[in-house]
């Protein structure tokens, strides 16, 4: 009897030993449906139970807690693909016969400092190359024609960056590819998706403490003093400027801890963020865009206190298809596209085998040039038949396609999926008005409209 009982005693002692309960306490549990951030490494041919390889591109914070630092690799497969409509019935009008589909990506392992351990996240299919959008400085109302010659000098700029910027080989054959009536699909490198946790999943002390050694809590953007505050967040909810309605309400979730000067918390991960849509106009005929127009009011803290705030969109992610402009008042509207360039351009390809020309050789250019506009087909079409009536009619159908795309159908919408990341500023105004009524004589700053985590009770927030 006396042996079992010392069997079972050193059996339970790494369990009852203090050090062991203290460094469980220490581990990190992330819950469920826990917000990640991740951007492929590298191209990825489009078939299933190929495995993809992609990087945080965001720390992943837990209250005040860095949990997993930016750069962490995770590892999924392709689980299935799905036919993508339409965009292959786009495709079909300019002779693109590509079976286009959607890739369903599935996240399965997470490397972490001391190993790869499993992690389990729902399946994503919104991929897309993304760009930081930022809130533009206030500017006078611009003419038609200078809008087009700004939307011109950006077209160039972006040919010159196409043909100089690192990656040009991959990007010219991607390009004629692309000329092709049927060419092979991949997943481009740059790629970003925004993946939830399907579990809880737990964090190890040890690759926390590597992780605070490698980002540090008290990074100087997490300091700031100042009476314009930016916070970092994530929608819970999807907006789109073609069903929202104006007193509609939006929810995010702080994705970043905000510190006082002191460096005790004011703003901690995880507090919601409430707020309404004051304007949502879906878009229209006739190239006409889509606006949209939110901003937050409230703020709830994990312990159920709640703080009146103003905060408007200052910037955030969106995919670089959808290039969008943001206003000093917080009113996001599509970057407008250019209406004449491309347009005349292809109607001045399209009219130039119709002028005579002796010079056999410069009719084999102007009837390749204008065919070309629906790619190889219409090219090999065009010089077979050495016609000159049907390379100009491929021009002609070419540059329409363009034409009907800038000005008769409907413009772009304002889209913000969910866990958009977002960034969000402070109104100095409303702030200070608040602050005055609030203490009057009293620093008009943030913090105090935001009070340190462990002063705020749900009985202040009555």
């Amino acid at each position: 009897m006396r042996q079992m009982t010392i069997r079972l005693l050193v059996l339970l002692l790494p369990i009852l030993s203090p050090s062991a309960w203290s460094s469980q306490a220490r581990d990190a549990r992330m819950p469920a449906h826990s917000v990640l951030t991740l951007q492929l490494l590298d191209h990825v041919p489009l078939r299933v139970g190929q495995p993809v390889r992609a990087e945080l591109i965001y720390p992943v914070y837990l209250g005040e807690a860095l949990i997993i630092p930016k750069q962490t690799i995770l590892t999924g497969t392709i689980i299935a693909l799905r036919p993508d409509r339409e965009k292959r019935m786009r495709s079909r009008f300019n002779l693109d016969f590509t079976p286009f589909r959607t890739p369903v990506v599935r996240f399965t392992q997470i490397t972490l400092t001391g190993g790869a351990l499993p992690i389990e996240t729902d399946a994503v299919t919104d991929g897309a190359t993304i760009a930081r959008f930022t809130r533009s400085p206030p500017r006078k109302q611009q003419s038609f024609i200078r809008r087009e010659f700004d939307s011109a000098i950006h077209l160039v700029g972006d040919g010159v960056v196409f043909f100089t910027a690192r990656g040009r080989g991959d990007r010219l054959l991607q390009l004629a590819y692309h000329q092709l009536p049927w060419h092979p699909q991949r997943i481009d490198r740059g790629t970003t998706w925004a993946v939830e946790t399907a579990k809880p999943f737990t964090v190890p002390e040890s690759a926390m403490l590597q992780a605070d050694a490698a980002e540090g809590l008290c990074d100087d953007s997490l300091k700031e003093s100042t009476a314009l505050w930016t916070l970092e967040a994530t929608l819970i909810d999807a907006i789109s400027s073609a069903t929202a309605k104006p007193g509609q309400s939006v929810h995010a979730e702080v994705a970043v801890p905000i510190f006082n000067d002191d460096h005790t918390l004011a703003v901690p991960q995880g507090a919601i963020l409430t707020g309404t849509i004051s304007e949502a106009l879906p878009s229209r005929r006739f190239g006409r865009s889509g606006t949209l127009h939110f901003a937050f009011h409230q703020i709830e803290f994990p312990s159920g206190a709640w703080r009146p705030i103003t905060l408007n969109l200052a910037g955030g992610d969106s995919a670089t298809w959808q290039k969008l402009d943001v206003d000093s008042e917080g009113e996001v509207k599509p970057t407008p596209q250019d209406k004449i360039v491309v347009p005349f351009l292809l109607l001045g390809l399209a009219a130039a085998p119709l002028s005579p020309d002796p010079d056999d050789t410069n009719e084999f250019v102007k009837n390749g040039a204008a065919s070309n506009s629906l790619g190889l087909p219409g090219f090999v079409a065009g010089i077979a038949v050495n016609s000159l009536e049907l390379s100009a009619g491929f021009g002609f159908y070419g540059a329409s396609l363009s034409i009907y795309d800038r000005w008769i159908k409907r413009g772009a919408d304002v889209s913000f999926p969910r866990n958009t990341r977002v960034i969000l500023q402070t109104d100095v105004r409303s702030e200070t008005a608040a602050g005055r009524e609030a203490k009057p004589g009293k620093n008009k700053r943030l913090n105090e409209v935001l009070p340190k985590q462990n002063r705020v009770s749900p009985a202040d927030g009555q």
